[in-house]
């Protein structure tokens, strides 16, 4: 916890209040307003919680006016450089890159643990064969707790040990189980020899009838996905999955209500978006019609995968993200797509126009993540269970983070309450409109 080092007074209906502040290592200071419903009888009002910092966190630091993304303090550039996934799991969880035999032995603990129990196959069985694959996610990871029981006792350090890799691990194998079931094929049991991307690939993609050979590109590009949606800092999910664990739930549930939360469309659906207004668009010569929308006040259509809600200038990860879509882009050799030549016309665009410049709508990682997955031949169903298997870790770390922490208290957030005031029941044959 930050100490505190100065205040700020508020005052109100002719009295004074004073309040702590806290400086933090890196970011604006913050004004601790715990007291003050006990000093003041008043609540603080921020919907969606833009301004109020519900908890203190050491993981990930995110400087949206610099385009900064930090990951217990490396830039998420250098990381994706020169570092791998499985790496920045370790990172996330323990705070420290792994020495050589510390990455040997983590990577040893999640390979051991890939395989899901083999009577979670017939629980897939219960979901219809259309089912979207974020709704077989949100099911199964939920039921893992009827699985692992050994795991559940989150004042155990152990079994808080043992459930952290046990998700990371199985994770990639349940979403791509779902995305066989949701295709019809047979699953393909994980292959330990394969890292972790080039595992993913090869259980969504190979066939028992024939051999399946992962492309060292693709396995390249879909780590780098992974890494740079490792964690976000306190976005919807991180705070569903937080405040969900401030009940005492077992870390399996927590995750399964990080996912359900993740699926919506402003978050982590947001690259499935992206490719569904990219089909809206259909094609080149529409593109003048969309980019007019876009900037007409009065029209709700909105540019997908352009700009973020945190990051005011360039988002540190659509650069590396842009290196990765033109890798594959070239590998696959698939630039006359429509789409993805609607979507490098629309970067274009972005990146020219003034009006774009201007209002800082620059191509975000969901852009070019989208791009990628579609060359690499996931269904925009999919997009969304990979970014959940990619913040799995995020998730883990938080709540670890949060399970540990001394100031932890249940999340009750409180309301400004508009409805109406105590009144007397009416019978029902005496009541009138």
């Amino acid at each position: 916890m930050a100490e505190s080092t100065k205040s700020a007074t508020l005052t109100f209906d002719g009295k004074s209040i004073d309040l702590p502040m806290m400086s933090p290592t890196a970011g604006p200071d913050v004004i601790d307003i715990r007291k003050l419903y006990a000093q003041g009888n008043v609540f603080t009002y921020d919907p969606g919680f833009t301004s109020t910092a519900a908890t203190d966190s050491a993981i990930t630091f995110i400087d949206g006016d610099k385009g900064e993304l930090l990951y217990r303090g490396y830039p998420i550039e250098q990381l994706a450089d020169k570092s791998h996934f499985l790496e920045v799991c370790y990172l996330l969880l323990y705070g420290e890159l792994p020495t050589a035999v510390e990455m040997v032995d983590f990577e040893a603990r999640v390979t051991k643990h890939t395989m899901v129990h083999e009577q979670m196959h017939y629980f897939f069985r219960g979901f219809r064969r259309d089912s979207h694959p974020m709704a077989t996610l949100v099911g199964v990871v939920g039921a893992m707790s009827a699985f692992y029981h050994d795991s559940l006792d989150i004042s155990d350090q152990w079994q808080r040990e043992v459930a952290a890799i046990r998700m990371i691990a199985k994770l990639p194998t349940i979403a791509a189980m779902a995305y066989k079931y949701s295709v019809g094929q047979p699953f393909v049991y994980p292959r330990n020899g394969l890292d972790y991307a080039s595992n993913f690939l090869h259980m969504c993609f190979a066939v028992p009838c024939e051999d399946y050979q992962v492309s060292p590109t693709l396995a390249k590009a879909l780590d780098r996905i992974m890494m740079l949606h490792a964690d976000h800092e306190q976005n919807a999910s991180t705070s569903t999955v937080r405040l969900a664990g401030s009940s005492g739930a077992n870390p399996f549930a927590c995750i399964a209500a990080g996912i359900a939360c993740l699926w919506g469309p402003a978050h982590g659906g947001a690259n499935q978006a992206c490719l569904e207004m990219l089909r809206e668009i259909g094609s080149l010569d529409r593109i003048p019609e969309f980019i007019a929308r876009a900037k007409d006040k009065n029209d709700p259509f909105r540019l997908m995968g352009f700009g973020h809600r945190v990051y005011r200038n360039f988002d540190p990860r659509a650069k590396v993200m842009k290196e990765s879509a033109d890798e594959v882009l070239d590998l696959m050799g698939i630039h006359n797509n429509p789409l993805l030549q609607i979507a490098k016309e629309l970067e274009k665009i972005a990146l020219e126009d003034p009006y774009f410049i201007e209002k800082k709508l620059y191509p975000n990682v969901d852009f070019y993540s989208g791009i990628i997955l579609e060359a690499m031949g996931f269904p925009t169903s999919m997009f969304t269970p990979i970014f959940a298997l990619s913040r799995t870790v995020g998730w883990i770390s938080q709540w670890k983070e949060m399970i540990t922490d001394p100031n932890q208290k249940i999340g009750r957030p409180r309301q400004l309450y508009i409805g109406k005031t105590t009144r007397n029941y009416v019978d029902v044959a005496d009541r009138v409109k």
